[in-house]
């Protein structure tokens, strides 16, 4: 084998390692996590993207998505206003939106690649948790789709400057660029829905101590 095959053959290793390193990782990885459906019932074909994702033609909210949106109207949480200072929201933004079109306990799990699905989360044979299935309730649980920035955290006091406060994350970025989107607070603010950092419950950060909490709460 001449030098030139030599060196294809290597990139071609390292680029294919690093593409397919978030599924595989020793660390973490959506392989064996919460969000692998490869042996669901309702994953006939034991797709492990599919579920979510399509290469082609997905809907631009998320990302390439492929999975059918709620169209639950949703009660908020509504104390964000004399809590933390900031506006509360009307219905949860498209990223908090795609979390809940499984977890809102009523769309179909199987609602994926243009098909209409049957099962959902609270009727699927596979006996998913109940404190998975959120229902459409959730002014009982952390506020989502919320602004959170300078002003809001000057005005709260007791909330980190996102902008300048790190994350604690590997990626050493501000709390801001780490866990925002669009200066909102979302689902996957603190979940880590691909599992890239191998903790328990999709967390971006261990709770241990209220480490996670703590991230933008200051006490």
């Amino acid at each position: 084998m001449n030098k030139k095959k030599l060196a294809g053959l290597s990139l071609f290793a390292c680029l294919t390692t690093a593409v397919f390193l978030p599924l595989y990782s020793a660390r973490g990885g959506l392989r064996g996590s919460a969000h692998d459906f490869t042996s669901a019932t309702w994953n006939r074909k034991g797709e492990l993207c599919l579920p979510c994702h399509t290469p082609h033609n997905g809907s631009s909210a998320v990302p390439l998505w492929n999975h059918a949106n709620s169209l639950a109207v949703f009660v908020m949480y509504n104390k964000t206003a004399s809590s933390q200072n900031s506006p509360p929201a009307g219905q949860p933004s498209p990223s908090s939106l795609s979390c809940l079109s499984c977890h809102d306990g009523i769309t179909a799990l199987d609602a994926f690649g243009g098909n209409p699905g049957t099962w959902n989360m609270a009727n699927a044979p596979d006996r998913y948790k109940s404190e998975s299935i959120l229902g459409t309730d959730l002014s009982n649980d952390h506020p989502i789709s919320i602004p959170y920035n300078t002003s809001v955290a000057l005005a709260d006091g007791k909330l980190y400057d996102p902008v300048t406060a790190f994350s604690g994350l590997p990626s050493g970025g501000t709390i801001r660029k780490d866990m925002l989107f669009n200066d909102k607070v979302e689902c996957s603010s603190c979940h880590d829905v691909h599992n890239s950092m191998g903790n328990s419950r999709l967390l971006k950060k261990e709770n241990t101590g209220s480490a996670l909490c703590l991230t933008c709460h200051d006490k």
